[in-house]
């Protein structure tokens, strides 16, 4: 599994232990994230576009749902995950 497709999954699990299923409704709104298994937080990016910009519209949807605190959410649940990355393929949502 991609380092992102990771990170969308962790994104929208963490999630889901604050909000439920309504995690699970919004991240089916964003484009080019694709949900393979639910139970599993299985998650994969799709498409042609860039994976930065999919998990920033995946955090943008919490975010505009629950304010600032859905983001620092998003950030703690992932922290793990962005450490491997350089500071320029960390998506700007995550900084």
């Amino acid at each position: 599994m991609k380092t992102f497709d990771q990170i969308a999954g962790k994104i929208v699990k963490e999630q889901e232990q604050l909000i439920g299923p309504v995690a699970w409704q919004e991240a089916r709104k964003v484009q080019n994230l694709r949900i393979v298994d639910q139970n599993t937080g299985t998650i994969t990016i799709e498409g042609m576009g860039d994976a930065k910009t999919v998990i920033d519209s995946l955090v943008n949807q919490y975010e505009n749902l629950f304010g600032r605190a859905a983001r620092e959410v998003c950030k703690e649940a992932v922290i793990s995950l962005i450490a491997d990355l350089r500071p320029e393929e960390v998506p700007t949502s995550l900084r």
